[in-house]
């Protein structure tokens, strides 16, 4: 049974940062059902997490992560400014955290971190035919760069600093990418 989406009718702005907006939203769904939902609002365009391959090796970064208050092992990412293409996004992370550009974007997916509370939405891109660039950042201290064998990405899932939900999601899709070029 396909569900009709539910009547929206107000939304308000329950608490603004500079990073965050969070909202009720009062809904009323196609059973009479009045409720309210509260979400982090998407603010912009979204973002992009960047699966670079150089040659036999995927590109890592280390980095800080207020949110854990250590460093974190994971793919570049960033957000998509407004007005920018998300592949442009994603050409221009890399340049700024690993050094690369990419001749080769593909699409892997198209991610949702938590669809019932936010409205984020991260692009997986994976990055191929790699060529040294690098342009400045705005990170405030410099990003040590990772190199790790793609035959031996199956290790990164045990360490303990690598736990970024989208960077495991990321590698399970390169994996399923590289088992569909190898049929």
């Amino acid at each position: 049974m396909k569900n009709k989406k539910p009547t929206i009718h107000q939304i308000t702005t329950v608490a603004k940062s500079r990073l965050f907006t969070v909202e009720a939203i009062d809904l009323e769904f196609s059973n009479g059902v009045k409720t309210q939902y509260e979400r982090i609002a998407s603010n912009g365009p979204g973002a992009v997490l960047i699966v670079p391959i150089l040659g036999e090796e995927i590109l890592l970064i280390r980095e800080y992560a207020g949110g854990t208050d250590r460093y974190e092992l994971a793919f570049p990412k960033g957000k998509v400014e407004p007005n920018e293409y998300f592949m442009d996004a994603a050409n221009r992370e890399i340049m700024e955290e690993v050094g690369y550009e990419s001749a080769k974007l593909t699409l892997l997916k198209r991610l949702s971190l938590a669809p019932g509370y936010m409205g984020h939405v991260t692009n997986i891109i994976l990055a191929e035919d790699l060529s040294e660039h690098r342009e400045p950042g705005d990170e405030p201290e410099e990003i040590e760069v990772v190199p790790w064998k793609i035959s031996e990405i199956h290790k990164l899932i045990e360490r303990d600093d690598f736990s970024e939900g989208r960077s495991v999601a990321a590698l399970f899709l390169l994996q399923n990418h590289l088992d569909q070029l190898e049929k």
